[in-house]
């Protein structure tokens, strides 16, 4: 049961700690280190801080072995912040949740690209993969059937010939020949 205030408390833990991190430590080895959330015991006396580290695994370790060291550091500054007859404890813990959100996004880019291939290798079984773009044969088709009389009326067809129908002025008429 988390009540209220436990839940101001880790709000106020986590910006103390996030703002701590960008502005005031100085260790090198806390590189690009994005706090996520903050779950605060009952007793507010530990409390754990999720990080996500940007980087390969040894800067994950690199980067939590800092966040450890400067926990002493950090908790001074949480102190000037909440009122509390405890200062939480911190601990530092990588959150797998943004890892895991990544492996999602790749494997679901994986399977958009094997649909992709499929759906090429089946144009190609069509006979598609000639050099024609799908385009071009919807073009090409529709021009065929433009060409085809509709009907076999003959009163369908258009006047093919030069002379001007009533009213119409005729080639020789334009001017500026």
């Amino acid at each position: 049961m988390t009540s209220r205030r436990l839940l101001k408390a880790a709000e106020a833990i986590r910006e103390v700690v996030a703002t701590s991190i960008l502005t005031d430590i100085r260790d090198p080895r806390i590189q690009d280190v994005t706090v996520v959330r903050v779950k605060v015991s009952t007793d507010m006396r530990e409390a754990k801080v999720f990080v996500s580290v940007m980087g390969d695994e040894a800067q994950e370790k690199l980067s939590l072995r800092g966040l450890q060291n400067s926990a002493g550091f950090l908790q001074a500054k949480i102190k000037d912040r909440i009122d509390s007859r405890y200062i939480p404890r911190l601990q530092f813990e990588i959150d797998r949740g943004s890892q895991s959100a990544l492996e999602v996004g790749e494997l679901l880019a994986k399977i958009r690209r094997e649909r992709e291939e499929e759906e090429a290798a089946k144009l190609a079984a069509a006979g598609l993969a000639d050099g024609q773009d799908p385009a071009e044969t919807d073009a090409i088709s529709e021009e065929s059937v433009a060409a085809e009389p509709s009907g076999s009326d003959d009163d369908t067809l258009e006047n093919t010939t030069n002379t001007p129908v009533d009213g119409e002025a005729g080639d020789d008429d334009k001017v500026g020949d």
